[in-house]
């Protein structure tokens, strides 16, 4: 086996591992740091796929960004176990299941997946600088950047709206 294959067996286990323990996590928190480790570990697929720029700003994005807005909603939202609402072990039971049954689709198609062996045209235009992914982004896909910036921004003001507490009277 080679080291590539190593690599990508070890990081599928941890992508699999740490998702499905952010499913099944009980602490929110919990299933935020899980969700980290997830992203980081499909950073590590994309490093993989030589995709450097792409695997730095998944980090940079997910990891960071959207994560700790995801801690501060989490945090702000002040959750307690006294205020939860008791999910019944049927629920978990089908997360479970849900899991085992997609987890085996996937391994049976990647087992009776063929790699493509042959020659691929190359036209010497490089598809991964910065310099082209910028063109490319702020030419033809302006207005899905600019919807995205938009929707962060209604997501800030959704968290500020829901952390805000209610005054009450005093008699």
């Amino acid at each position: 086996m080679s080291a590539i294959l190593i690599t990508f067996y070890f990081l599928a286990a941890i992508t699999l591992a740490t998702a499905f323990l952010t499913i099944y996590s009980r602490n929110p928190i919990h299933s935020a740091i899980y969700l980290v480790l997830c992203f980081f570990s499909i950073a590590g697929h994309y490093l993989l796929f030589n995709a450097q720029f792409l695997a730095i700003v998944h980090i940079i994005v997910y990891s960071g960004a959207i994560m700790v807005l995801f801690l501060f909603t989490i945090m702000l939202m002040n959750l307690n176990k006294e205020d939860e609402v008791h999910k019944p072990r049927i629920t978990r039971l089908g997360a479970i299941v849900v899991f085992i049954v997609i987890s085996i689709v996937l391994v049976t198609i990647f087992i009776n997946s063929k790699t493509i062996m042959g020659d691929y045209d190359t036209t010497g235009e490089d598809f991964q600088s910065i310099r082209k992914l910028g063109t490319v982004l702020l030419n033809e896909y302006m207005v899905p950047f600019e919807f995205a910036s938009i929707l962060l921004l209604v997501a800030m003001i959704g968290v500020v709206l829901l952390s805000k507490k209610e005054k009450t009277e005093k008699k």
